[in-house]
């Protein structure tokens, strides 16, 4: 088998990877938000961990953790949609199985908060986001937001990984 070929075959194998990924955290956060919509009531909190840890329904036209304006929601409308569709785009491209799950973790949460954003109040495009974890004094996020905040990191460390590996290989041939 040509290396080519092995490299298309072990892409291949990432993209069901990212595919699950995507599509599993979209999933599990969606399915948490309709419960925490059955269960709370938006400005009232729920502790589960005294004060320090709580649930806090509330609707959301920015960004992750809370941040940005009611002005801005068509622009992360756009910008979540444009990310899962490149990474859709890229996935072939991606051989490295952490870049891949950190990309995967990345779009999935993008994808499961680019729902509310065209399913929810006030309207397709302008929908807001439904957040429901407080901790501490820091912003009230979701699942979406944790899975991008995490795939970040999964993802820079696994670009550094994978470049420390390459030097480490250029070293043992000599750069060959």
């Amino acid at each position: 088998m040509s290396l080519f070929r092995m490299e298309r075959v072990k892409a291949r194998s990432y993209i069901g990877v990212m595919v699950a990924v995507v599509l599993g955290v979209a999933a599990v956060d969606q399915a948490v938000k309709a419960l925490m919509l059955s269960i709370l009531t938006e400005g009232e909190a729920l502790p589960v961990i005294g004060d320090w840890f709580r649930f806090y329904l509330l609707f959301n036209p920015g960004a992750a953790f809370s941040m940005g304006g009611e002005g801005s929601t068509w622009l992360f409308t756009t910008i979540q949609l444009v990310f899962v569709v490149g990474v859709a785009i890229a996935a072939p491209r991606i051989h490295d199985k952490w870049q891949a799950i950190g990309l995967a973790m990345i779009a999935g949460g993008a994808l499961g908060n680019l729902i509310d954003r065209l399913v929810r109040e006030p309207g397709f495009w302008f929908g807001h986001v439904v957040d429901y974890i407080s901790v501490g004094s820091f912003a009230v996020f979701n699942i979406a937001d944790a899975a991008i905040t995490c795939g970040v990191v999964v993802f820079i460390i696994a670009m550094f990984w994978s470049e420390m590996n390459e030097k480490s290989e250029e070293q043992e041939t000599g750069g060959v």
